[in-house]
Formats: C-alpha cells, structure tokens, sequence
C-alpha cells in the first residue's frame, strides 16, 4: 500500500491522529531545505519502486547533493507504518541487522528488528502497544541486544533489558554490557563433569545426581512441585551463585520466591530475571537469554553458577505468538521450524569450563510443563533430547502425599553420577533396584491377590524407603543426613522397626548431624562421612541405630 492510499485510508476510517505525517516526519529529523526536499522525493520513489520490483529503490542523484543525506537517513532512521499485537511493520531501517535494538521516538521504548524484507522491516515491540502509534520515528542504536553486567546484580530482581522490576532504572551504570546471544564455549574449552551440585533433596542426590556444568530438565504436569525442587536447589547452594528466571509467571510468586531466599539469606547470591504474565511476548522471548549472560559473566570469572528457567513451556508459546505474527510459516502444534534452535542454542552454554579457562561452571536446570503426563509431546520431547536428563515428578505420587514427587522409574541422570560422593555412590544403586521393585509389587497388590512372605517383606521395606525419601518444602538436608538416611533404609537394620519408630529414626538422625556440624570436636566427621563405604559406613549406622534404639525406644517402654 502506497503513503497516499495509506493516507486516504487512515482519513476515512477515522485515523487522523494515528495517520503517517512526512513533513512532520522530516520535521523531527531537523533537516534544511533542500534536504528535506530530496528525502521526501526518495520516499515517494521507495514507496513507488517497492510495489513494482524489488531492485535499488534510492536513485543516485548527481546533481543534488542531498543524496548522501537521504541515503543515510533511510539507513538508519525509518517510521512506522502498522502495529498490531505488539508486531511493527515499518519503512525505512535499511541497515538495520537481524536481532538488532530499535528505538522508537518520542516514547523510548525498544523494539528488535526480526523480519527483514525486501518490502520493510518486521520488529516486535519491548513494551507497552498504547505508547507507540503509526508514524512514530525509528531509530537504530546499532547494537545487538544486549545486558548490562555487574556484581551489583546479586539480589536485585530485574526483568530481561536490565532495568529494576517496576521501575525503568537500570540496575547498574556500568558500561559493561554483552550481547545475549552467544555461541556457546567449544569442546576445547571445556572438561569433563567432576563436581557435585548438592540440591539438597535426598531422591535426587541419591538417585538422579546433578554435576556442575550439567543440564538437568525437570519435567511433569502443573502443580507437581517443579518449582519447589528448584527453589531448594538454590537454598541448598553456599558458594554457588543462583540465578532464577521465571517466564510468564504470576507477579506474586515471583514476590513470594524473593522472600522465601530473603528469609534463608540466600538473596545475596541470587538474581531473579522476571518476565511476568503481564509482560509481551518479546520480553519473555528474551528473559532465559538475558540470564543465561549474567550466569556466564559469574562463570567466566571462575564462580560456579546454577540458572533455573522457569518454565521454557511459556517461553516457546511466547515465541510461538511472535513468529504467528511475524507470518512465519507454522509447523507442528503450530511451532515455527526453529523452535529446536531456540532452545538447544541456550541449553548449550552450559559446560564446566577448562582450568586453562578459569574453571567455572554453569549448570542448568530448565522446566518444562507437560500435559496429563504426556512426555511424547513436541516441547518436552525437544528438551528432553537436548538436555544430559531428567527427573519426572508424577501427579499421581503427589496426589498420594509424598513430596517430592519423583518418578524414579523415568528420572535419570546421564552424567551426574560421575560427581557422586563414593559413599552415596555405593549406596544409591541398591536403593533405586528396591524402590523400583516396591512400585512394582504395588500394582500387584491392587488386585487383592496373596502374597507370599518374601514380597511382604519387600513391601515392608519398600514403604520405609518411601517414607526416608519424603521431605517438606525449603528443607534441603546436608549430604551427610542423607547419606546417614538412605543407608538406613538399604541396610536393613531399620526393617524391625514399626514405621512411626522409623519418622522420629528421622529427627534423631538430624539432631546427631546438627550436633557433630555444632560442636568443634567433630569438624573431620562430616567430611569423613562423604567418602565411608561398605564395612565402614554400616558400622556408623549400626552404632547410631543402637544409640537410638537405647535412648529413645527403650526409654519410652
């Protein structure tokens, strides 16, 4: 549609105010004369050439020497000619790159540059539809989206350009800036998973370990508990440094997270990157790339790093909206063809890092949201295949009352165990065999069939094995109780004991941690504890179960 048909199509559906204005375009660029003369001719031509080929639209004009004015003003500058659903169509912007920031005047607010045709410009809008209007002034900044870095972001929350959540403050003035988009660290500077990440939760420590520089999806339906793992994950870290991103989530979660890590005074070592529901697409599009740079810049440092995304469910139906209304062409379940490159490109950045390059890591905990527990989706099928595995909370062991609710059937950790401490090494194998026959016999006792004393027996075990493994919300335990906990119930010197007797076993043990951490004569315990197997640990957990089963059972008798 040519300016003039625009026009007359603005006039008489009413538009005045919003139609596009050249001269008061030209006006607001500040140009002589003669230069607006030959800008305002170009256009015409652009807007003439466009419709019938797509060759050169800017004539080289001799005679004039406006030609080098107009040419770098169509460069760089342009306008906009429709916005709908915070999608901009616009005019102009002739070097602009893909990705790029664009500002629009007089409302200051981003845009970035996505589509890039030979008919215009497509970008997405960074923030409220109701401040920008057709004919409004683009400008390019000539950068790549990026964020600012520093230290100062450490118990800030802040949404994906870096400015304060409800303020528009950024939260540093440092200079230092990096692009959110980068590849990820090659094999060369990379090495292999040593290092446990401990979050505090004795099925996962145990069963699904998670090594430093892993990437670890955590998968299953609404209200599981997903959150809850992640939010203990950051509780359970001491010289980690968090970050948490939350995508599309409701603002009073994100308030009640900042204060569940402001009361275990974890808040110092946390950032929290938030692109609440309220927020356009093109903000949650940005948020896990925008937190993925802040945890590279700690890691690049030699810090350890943990990011949470919460949930990339959201942060592909973001991405999804955007490309619908970019007029991408949509493929399964309506995703565009890229929607694997979204996600394996921000996965990938995380590694362990070589010494050579300051041995940081950055390990990654992204969640997805499935749907009655389908895993065969297209999302979650995605993640799964790109991320080292996965722990699957079932809606119906919630539903039951045991928290967490990890399926330890489907969850499995592909590298972890190679971080595991020798002594939850040694036990954590029989302990999953066991379980895994528990969840088994289960379903045959459904039937009402009778079953035999070597399969009571196993029930009877079975049951404390779940009972050891259950633990509340933002509890996270130290290693060495869980250790102490599981060997408790693969040992078999618990399987006398009736299951109420087995609970208070549970807060004697942690009393008897509490006591050896407190007290100075016993600071080589808790690390010697880490690295007991076989003979050695069943001695401990002999002399603990005899000190229990004298000063407490007894005592109550």
């Amino acid at each position: 549609m040519t300016i003039n048909k625009l026009k007359k199509k603005q006039i008489i559906q009413g538009e005045k105010n919003d139609k596009f204005d050249l001269d008061l375009f030209l006006a607001n660029l500040k140009l002589k004369g003669s230069e607006s003369t030959g800008l305002k001719k170009n256009f015409k031509e652009i807007d003439e050439n466009i419709n019938k080929s797509n060759k050169k639209v800017i004539k080289k004009n001799n005679k004039s020497g406006t030609n080098k004015v107009v040419k770098g003003i169509l460069n760089n500058h342009g306008f906009i000619e429709t916005i709908s659903s915070g999608i901009i169509t616009a005019r102009g912007l002739q070097k602009v790159a893909s990705g790029e920031l664009v500002k629009i005047w007089p409302s200051n607010i981003f845009a970035i540059a996505l589509n890039l045709t030979s008919t215009g410009v497509g970008l997405v809008l960074c923030g409220s539809e109701t401040q920008v209007k057709s004919g409004n002034i683009l400008a390019r900044t000539g950068t790549l989206i990026s964020i600012p870095v520093s230290f100062k972001a450490l118990g800030l929350a802040i949404n994906p350009l870096g400015f304060k959540l409800g303020q528009q403050v950024l939260y540093t003035s440092s200079l230092a800036r990096r692009p959110i988009e980068v590849l990820a660290p090659g094999i060369a500077y990379r090495q292999p998973i040593f290092e446990p990440l401990l979050t505090g939760l004795t099925i996962i420590d145990s069963l699904v370990p998670i090594g430093r520089g892993q990437r670890e999806l955590i998968i299953g339906d609404r209200q599981t508990g997903k959150t809850s793992i992640a939010i203990d994950a950051i509780l359970n870290q001491t010289n980690v440094i968090s970050v948490y991103v939350s995508i599309g989530q409701k603002c009073s979660g994100i308030a009640q997270i900042h204060r569940n890590l402001i009361k275990a005074d974890k808040a110092k070592k946390a950032i929290i990157i938030a692109a609440t529901a309220s927020d356009p697409a093109p903000l949650q599009y940005l948020a896990p790339y925008s937190g993925c740079t802040i945890a590279e810049f700690f890691r690049d440092l030699g810090f350890a790093t943990l990011i949470i995304y919460d949930d990339l469910t959201k942060h592909s139906t973001a991405y999804r909206q955007m490309s619908l209304l970019l007029r991408r062409p949509p493929g399964r379940e309506a995703f565009p063809g890229d929607v694997f490159y979204l996600h394996s490109r921000l996965l990938e950045r995380a590694c362990k890092l070589s010494n050579q390059c300051g041995g940081g890591s950055l390990t990654a905990l992204p969640i997805v949201e499935t749907q009655a527990g389908d895993v065969s989706a297209y999302i979650p099928t995605n993640v799964i295949s790109i991320t080292d595995g996965q722990i699957f909370l079932d809606s119906e062991l919630f539903n039951q009352g045991i928290r967490p609710a990890v399926n330890a059937g489907l969850s499995v950790s592909r590298v972890g165990s190679a971080a595991q401490y020798p002594a939850m090494k040694s036990l954590a194998g029989k302990l999953k065999l066991e379980l895994a026959q528990y969840r088994e016999m289960l379903g045959f006792i459904k039937f009402g069939s009778d079953i035999d004393a070597a399969t009571a027996k196993l029930i009877h075990r079975g049951e404390r094995l779940v009972e050891l493994l259950k633990q509340p919300n933002n509890n996270p335990y130290p290693i060495e109780l869980q250790i102490l906990l599981v060997a408790y119930g693969t040992s078999g010197f618990t399987d006398e004991l009736k299951l109420e007797s087995f609970k208070k076993l549970k807060l004697f043990s942690i009393e008897i941690i509490n006591y050896i951490f407190t007290t100075s004569f016993f600071t080589p315990v808790p690390h010697i504890i880490k690295y007991l197997t076989g003979s050695e640990l069943i001695e401990l957990i002999n002399l603990i179960t005899n000190i229990f089963i004298s000063c407490v059972i007894k005592k109550k008798n």
